[in-house]
């Protein structure tokens, strides 16, 4: 075995990778003891986290993915710290309220949700199998956080099913990301409210990216995205409330958005992403995931649940493009979206140059 290890009370040597979710599912039997196991099947045997070594929840906590078990009931028994990192949910709170796995609505790509017919989990619990899967998580404070999820049953020594283990992480490279944010503030390029780029951070790149695209004949794509109705948010629920929307969309939106691309806040309610190496069709698929993971994700409020739309204009770089010339055609086909009737997509449909 290689690698750091380490040794319990009873002899058994366990390693220390943080990132091996194999040796997780592997032990955690060990440590996940059923209570109130009835010899009638019609009995549901629960987890018991109460009866967990204090060693092995340290163990669970020290690693950085999400982690979390569920008993029979679908009733989350266990919540570690890179749960409540990754989500903003406290463990105490999720444990204490007896949560499913539905509270985090997970959906995919395409907008569904993943419970409508049985969350992932709780199908492993009926059926065994192990699932692997990218979703979005609806975080606590509104926005959706893309995660990669594994499922696995837990079993008792007789192998009956007394609970699922999911193990989940984000799919950024915090390190980098974090490292990246420090530079952009540091040269006044990021947006305080939001902290995202501002128009000047979205400006100097596109400019750039344009500069690129002229010399090498890399395409890139614009997407102008603008908040539907939200002079109706202000004036509703008051313009504090109206800044929360605003950092949801932008969380939604930077979160979800490839490491290699750009986003930042033109204005009021307006954002702008830049997407490099792009075609068409991939285009016009980004801007339409944009548009459905901002439509699923809310602001809990104590009124209620607030949801927003957006309608996006998007269009590709032509070779004579300056940074007004491609803002302002993006802009005018997203306003085209705002007279159609909002919540959609708008794309240029000229012909871009071709990349060599």
């Amino acid at each position: 075995m290689s690698g750091k290890v380490i040794q319990n009370k009873i002899g058994c040597k366990i390693p220390l990778d943080s990132r091996s979710k194999a040796n997780l599912i592997k032990y955690v039997t060990v440590f996940s003891k059923p209570s109130h196991a009835k010899n009638d099947n019609n009995k549901v045997q629960a987890i018991n986290m109460n009866e967990t070594s204090e060693f092995y929840k340290n163990l669970l906590d020290n690693l950085h993915d999400g982690i979390y078990f569920l008993d029979r009931n679908k009733r989350i028994t266990f919540w570690n710290k890179g749960a409540e990192r990754l989500t903003g949910y406290e463990g105490s709170d999720v444990v204490e309220n007896g949560y499913s796995e539905e509270f985090l609505a997970p959906i995919n790509e395409k907008g569904t949700s993943l419970c409508e017919q049985g969350c992932p989990a709780e199908k492993t619990i009926t059926d065994g199998r192990i699932r692997e899967a990218e979703v979005f998580y609806r975080h606590k404070n509104g926005h959706r956080v893309p995660v990669m999820i594994r499922v696995s049953p837990i079993r008792n020594p007789t192998g009956k099913i007394i609970g699922a283990v999911q193990i989940f992480s984000d799919n950024l490279s915090n390190v980098e990301l974090k490292q990246l944010i420090e530079d952009l503030r540091q040269q006044s390029l990021l947006d305080p409210l939001t902290q995202i780029l501002n128009r000047r951070g979205i400006s100097n790149n596109l400019s750039l990216r344009l500069k690129e695209m002229q010399r090498y004949k890399w395409p890139i794509g614009i997407l102008f995205i603008d908040i539907d109705h939200f002079k109706a948010v202000n004036d509703q629920y008051g313009h504090d409330t109206g800044d929360e929307v605003l950092k949801m969309v932008a969380d939604t939106l930077s979160t979800n958005t490839r490491s290699f691309d750009l986003i930042g806040r033109w204005g009021g309610e307006e954002f702008i992403t830049i997407i490099v190496n792009v075609n068409r069709k991939t285009l016009q698929s980004i801007a339409e995931r944009y548009r459905l993971l901002v439509e699923q994700s809310k602001l809990v409020k104590e009124t209620g649940a607030l949801n927003v739309t957006v309608s996006v204009g998007a269009t590709l770089s032509r070779s004579d493009d300056t940074v007004d010339t491609i803002i302002s055609r993006a802009d005018n086909l997203m306003y085209r979206c705002k007279t159609a009737g909002r919540n959609r997509v708008c794309i240029d449909i000229s012909t871009p140059p071709k990349s060599s």
